[in-house]
């Protein structure tokens, strides 16, 4: 979305609102209505609904110390829950379209190499302290302080950053793009398709999605995302009812026989805070608490800025607003996903498909999370979109994050190196975090070779120091003979 349009969405003086709802989320002051935040708050539950389905197979394919494994139908529902509630919550405390769940990557720490030294409990008791230790630095005032010292250019760099990594994320789980297998021999880590050319009726699915998508966009179709996603299901459905395919991914596009499915809730509440103390050493519980910490602090950082900065919300600074509360929201969620035994929550990027829509306020986020309550219920005929008809709202979302660049100013080096390095380091390492601690590194690094070291806020210096740890984290484990 261009600067102008940005401006153009924001009324000069705030109106008086048409209802008290509308003055509560300042709807109609940031330049929305309820018709774009309900179609935001749909678009941003589609493109995130696959981890009711993602979630529970991390986790449930994963054994914990003892060879336990966690209940499937139990994770979707405590998946669902915690989406539901953090995700309301955050509308309500936090005013901004940004939805809540089980972070991807964070329950990947937490499967495969938490799990294995302890059991399940007394890993997601690791996350509730996690997430204690975040709503810490939230309430001391240093999280929200290391965000408001980062440079205005490096933010801009994290959100079109960002907007490749979701729109790479949307090529590889659509199945437009595939990594070739290590045995190929070759230097080449990706390839069009699954065997160097597109084949195959999903992925014919996504690319028609993204046709639709472009198409509508440049049209300025209203809903022109959530329309997408929609009639790419359909398609989707009639496709796969036939056609013979052998797989569509995670999720397969057709009507359940059971359209309702009791939710069940034995995982909540089952998780040890201080267990895993007594099942490895100290030093290896502060490690996994440290890796924890770092990925869900900057994951959480990067998005909350690319967010809002696509919403046209930052403020003349560059703050967020209601930053200190956004925070310590998504520090609580933290600690609800341990609780629930559904692994660390986080703010989603995806929820940039519901900006991509018209969101601008919290009011988006109580459709998201009402929609995850209902997925309680139904989840069988909620989790039919298949990642083909959702996946090119992110491509076109990356495209709408990706029009920042130009704020960059690419002539000083000084800026303009960390701002590629965040930029690149994201899609190709396939982490935000990873891509932030390039940055940083960098502009730390850049700056005192220029004699600027003055110019560096003394968090950054501190925040670098801890993504050189971040990065070195297999050597100082070796150092000290963890395994």
């Amino acid at each position: 979305m261009s600067d102008a349009q940005k401006v153009a969405d924001r009324p000069a003086a705030e109106p008086p609102g048409a209802n008290s709802v509308d003055r509560f989320f300042k709807i109609s002051a940031r330049g929305s209505t309820f018709a774009r935040e309900t179609r935001g708050g749909f678009a941003t539950f589609f493109t995130m609904a696959y981890i009711l389905v993602l979630n529970p197979i991390i986790l449930g394919n994963a054994k914990d110390k003892y060879g336990h494994t966690l209940d499937g139908a139990e994770l979707v529902t405590a998946t669902a829950l915690v989406a539901a509630v953090m995700t309301i919550i955050m509308g309500v405390g936090g005013n901004l379209p940004l939805a809540l769940a089980a972070g991807l990557g964070l329950n990947a720490v937490v499967a495969f190499q938490i799990a294995p030294l302890m059991s399940w409990s007394d890993a997601m008791g690791l996350v509730v302290l996690e997430g204690l230790l975040i709503c810490v630095l939230v309430v001391t005032g240093l999280r929200e302080a290391v965000m408001h010292a980062i440079p205005q250019p490096l933010k801009q760099a994290i959100s079109v950053g960002i907007g490749l990594f979701i729109a790479f994320i949307g090529f590889v789980d659509a199945g437009f793009v595939s990594r070739i297998p290590d045995i190929a021999n070759t230097t080449v880590p990706v390839q069009l398709g699954a065997t160097g050319a597109l084949s195959g009726w999903p992925v014919l699915v996504f690319c028609l999605g993204v046709l639709l998508t472009i198409g509508l966009l440049a049209r300025k179709v209203k809903g022109a995302i959530l329309i997408s996603i929609l009639t790419m299901t359909v398609v989707a459905i009639v496709i796969n009812s036939v056609a013979d395919i052998k797989s569509w991914g995670l999720t397969t596009p057709k009507v359940p026989d059971d359209i309702v499915a009791a939710p069940e809730f034995g995982l909540i509440g089952d998780f040890s805070l201080f267990g895993s103390f007594g099942e490895t050493t100290v030093i290896t519980v502060v490690l996994l608490i440290f890796t924890l910490l770092l990925s869900d602090f900057f994951d959480t950082m990067g998005t909350v800025v690319g967010i809002t900065a696509e919403a046209g919300l930052l403020d003349e600074e560059g703050k967020v607003p209601n930053l200190g509360r956004v925070l310590l929201i998504d520090g609580a969620a933290a600690v609800a996903g341990g609780a629930s035994s559904s692994s660390s929550a986080t703010s989603y990027i995806e929820s940039a498909a519901g900006v991509g829509e018209g969101a601008r306020t919290g009011f988006s986020n109580l459709i998201t999370g009402g929609l995850f309550a209902v997925a309680l219920f139904l989840t069988p005929l909620l989790t039919i979109v298949p990642m083909q008809a959702a996946a090119p709202a992110l491509v076109a979302v990356g495209f709408l994050m990706m029009t920042q660049v130009k704020s960059i100013d690419w002539d000083k080096y000084e800026i303009a190196i960390p701002a590629f390095l965040t930029i690149a380091v994201m899609p190709f390492t396939y982490s935000i975090t990873n891509g932030i601690g390039a940055g940083f590194l960098a502009f730390v690094l850049i700056k005192t070779v220029l004699g600027k070291a003055k110019e560096i806020h003394w968090l950054l210096w501190a925040t670098s120091a801890l993504f050189l740890v971040y990065f070195a984290i297999n050597p100082i484990q070796q150092l000290f003979g963890v395994r």
